[in-house]
Order: structure tokens, then C-alpha cells, then sequence
């Protein structure tokens, strides 16, 4: 008997023999890095006592980010995508395997998690604009939107169940064990890539492009409709996405709590998350950037609310609201911009929007370490809502009007009316 999936309904990327092979591997694979995360802010924690530093962890992790975003979105354009994968989960498994051991054999130090905390951002960096190109040859154009939700999902039901399997590691064998289960989760992802088979890809006649970095940021400059929403992401990811910190320092600091009721925030995080994946799902037809500006705008508010939840509970309750909100919106920035992208370019696209997204992580992260410990955890929070709800104001104002799908996506037709333009202006 065949794997049946309706073709008009919520789980339609299940028809694609490869994307059946690959979700679960990615499912185990995103667990692993959720109690990856949670164990290593524990164990920064742990080695200094200090929010600074662990700010200063997070931005070490995705620094490589502005470096190799863009080239890893290059790549994808031009390289075999299954095998770019395969290198950069190897590339995981090492550092994560080599940071549980020293954890174990208690030769661990700080420099240590820097270093490989560098070595997962580097791949973490290239890997992620490589498999969001990626979906689009597993199930094709019609049903990518589909998948964006399915793989969103994915990344929170991971998101749901890793940081409390991690919380419950740490409170009763230390650290190490969390580092080592990531470091497994790899090669579950690794087999599946290689067991894949390419004569089902949806490979597009594409035609011939630079594959340059400089190309796919013209075309971006040249899309308000992308652009607009790269905006809205980079607010909303630099000063409201940062509940690994957020939720470090009110378990720790606000509510003196230890590492499973810590790991057990991250959960109720993707309680909403999750909820909020499945929902999309859904939400095709509100797939707009007017609406990711909107969402956008009451996730910063969420996230202001928060700051102000009086104990344990009621800040544990809260945070699936946060969590809903902000995958709502960010699962319809990340599905506009690979769906009204041109195939031939999408993977410099999302490169930018990768860079874009993460690249004020690097910025933002140290900044709320050293503000929570000169003013407060909870002003420290308020304020990035604030910001983010100030910078969605602006936008709205500004390109609410001017943020229409064009006509024609394709790279020729979108640089071709750059190139007019500045023909006029020089005229």
C-alpha cells in the first residue's frame, strides 16, 4: 500500500519520498540541538556566573554568520546540495561530540566553548541557506509553503522536547551527556541525506546566472516585498528572539530556579512555537508582507508583556504566547521569501535572509548580557520589545504601500528594471 496524502491538505510534502526520509532524521536531529543550546548556556553559566559571557557565547556562535551566510547561500546555487549537507552536519557532529567529551573527562574550559561554539556557528552558517534552498527540490514550487510550515514544525517539536530531555540530563549527570546526544542526532541526519534519492528532485531549468553574492543582493535591493521583510526579522530576531537568554537569567537570577525548571521555560516556548507551526500550516492565503509587519508588531508586544510577569508560573504560562506570535510571523517572512524568489538565485537569497536574520545576534546577545546585569533582566527585556515594536512602527508607515509581489520574479526581468532605472536617473 502506497503512503496516501491528500494534495490539497496540511501534510501534502508527505507525498515526496525523500522529504519522508529526511523529516524524521531532522526531527531527531533538532532535539539533539535544542539540548545542545540548553546545556551549553547551563554550562557557561556553570564556568563563570556571569550573563555577560553568556551573551558573549551566543554571539561567538553565530559571528560566522556574517562571514559565511552569503558564500553558503553561493554554494547552494551552484553545488550539489544533499553532499553541502552532508559536509556541515559532520561538521556539527565533531564539535559537539569533542565539547561532550571534555565536559566528561572534566578537562573542560571556557576558551574550549568558544572555540567550538565558533566551529558549530561556522556550520550552522553555511548549512542553513543550503537546506532552505534544499526544500524546494525535495517537493517542488507548489508545495514549498507547505514544507516551510511542516519543517517549522519540525524545528519546534525538537524545540518542544530537547530542552526538557536536556534540563533533565544536566540536573543528573552534569552537562556532558546533552553535547554527546547532539553529537549522535547528526548522523541519523547524515544517513538520511545519503539514502535520498536525486532522480526525484525537482530540478528546475534554470537560467544560466553569476552565482555571485553581489547579484542576489541587487535582486533582494530590488524586491521592497523581500527587503521589508528582511527588516522586519532582523528586529524581531535581534532583540525579541533571544529567549535562551531571556529565560537563562529569569530562572537563574529573577527566580532562583535550577537547570530542569530552566530547560522546562524552553519547553513551554515551543508549546507555542509548535502550535503556531501547525497553525501556519493553514495560513497560506494570509501570506503577505503586510502581515508579517502586523504579526511582527504584536510579537514585540508579547514579548513586553513578558517582562512584567510577576513569578515562575504565570512567566512560564506566557511564554507560549510569545511563542505563537513570533513562529506566526517568522514562518511567513521565511515562506514569502523563498516562495517569490526566482529558483535560479533563491539560495543567495536566503543567504542574505539567513545573514539578515542572525547576523545581530553577534551584536544583540552581549549587549542584553551587559544590559541585564547593569539594570535588570526585566528592563532588559522591555526594552527590546520596545525597540522592536518602535522599528515595526516605522516600517509599517514607511512600505506599507510599496510591498507588492512583482509581475515577473525572475532575475533577468527584476535587474533588468534596476538597470532602467538608473538609465532614467543618469538621463
Amino acid at each position: 500500500m502506497g503512503f496516501k496524502v491528500k494534495e490539497d491538505g496540511n501534510w501534502r510534502s508527505f507525498r515526496h519520498r525523500n522529504y519522508r526520509i529526511l523529516f524524521p532524521a531532522n526531527t531527531i536531529s533538532n532535539i539533539g540541538s535544542w539540548a545542545q543550546r540548553v546545556a551549553q548556556d547551563w554550562l557557561v553559566l556553570e564556568l563563570t556566573h556571569s550573563g555577560t559571557y553568556l551573551g558573549i557565547v551566543t554571539a561567538i556562535q553565530f559571528t560566522p554568520v556574517l562571514f559565511f551566510s552569503l558564500h553558503g547561500g553561493a554554494l547552494a546555487d551552484r553545488f550539489n546540495k544533499r553532499k553541502l549537507l552532508i559536509a556541515t552536519n559532520a561538521l556539527g557532529a565533531f564539535s559537539a561530540l569533542a565539547l561532550g567529551s571534555l565536559v566528561i573527562t572534566k578537562n573542560i574550559s571556557l576558551w574550549q566553548v568558544f572555540v567550538l561554539a565558533a566551529v558549530l556557528g561556522i556550520s550552522s552558517a553555511v548549512d542553513a541557506p543550503v537546506r532552505q534552498a534544499f526544500a524546494a527540490e525535495i517537493v517542488g514550487h507548489d508545495d514549498l509553503p507547505n514544507a516551510v510550515s511542516l519543517n517549522s514544525a519540525n524545528f519546534n517539536a525538537g524545540r518542544l522536547i530537547g530542552p526538557a530531555i536536556s534540563g533533565l540530563l544536566i540536573a543528573a549527570f552534569g552537562t556532558g551527556p546533552s553535547f554527546i546526544v547532539n553529537g549522535i542526532s547528526y548522523l541519523f541526519a547524515i544517513a538520511a541525506l545519503m539514502l535520498m534519492n536525486e532522480k526525484e528532485f525537482f530540478q528546475h531549468d534554470r537560467p544560466k546566472s553569476m552565482t555571485n553574492v553581489r547579484e542576489g543582493l541587487r535582486y533582494a535591493l530590488a524586491r521592497p516585498d523581500i527587503y521589508v521583510v528582511m527588516l522586519m526579522v532582523f528586529f524581531l530576531g535581534t532583540f525579541g528572539l533571544n529567549f535562551q537568554i531571556f529565560n537563562a537569567l529569569m530562572a537563574t537570577k529573577e527566580f532562583g530556579k535550577g537547570p530542569a525548571s530552566y530547560g522546562l521555560l524552553g519547553t513551554f516556548v515551543a508549546i507555542g512555537s509548535f502550535s503556531g507551526a501547525i497553525a501556519s500550516a493553514r495560513l497560506e492565503r494570509f501570506r503577505k508582507t503586510r502581515f508579517v509587519i502586523l504579526a511582527g508588531g504584536v510579537f514585540a508586544c508579547a514579548v513586553m508583556i513578558l517582562s512584567v510577569m510577576p513569578n515562575y508560573t504565570s512567566y512560564a504560562i506566557f511564554l507560549p504566547i510569545c511563542g505563537v506570535t513570533a513562529l506566526t510571523t517568522m514562518i511567513t517572512a521565511n515562506s514569502i521569501v523563498q516562495v517569490n524568489s526566482d529558483p535560479a538565485i533563491r539560495g543567495r537569497v536566503m543567504g542574505i535572509y539567513l545573514l539578515i536574520f542572525m547576523g545581530g545576534t553577534p551584536v544583540g546577545s552581549p549587549l542584553i548580557g551587559v544590559m541585564a546585569e547593569a539594570v535588570g533582566i526585566r528592563l532588559t527585556i522591555a526594552g527590546c520589545g520596545a525597540i522592536a515594536l518602535l522599528a515595526t512602527l516605522v516600517i509599517w508607515f514607511k512600505y506599507k504601500d510599496r510591498v507588492e509581489v512583482p509581475a515577473d520574479i525572475s532575475v533577468s526581468a527584476v535587474l533588468k528594471s534596476i538597470d532602467g532605472n538608473e538609465d532614467n536617473k543618469s538621463n
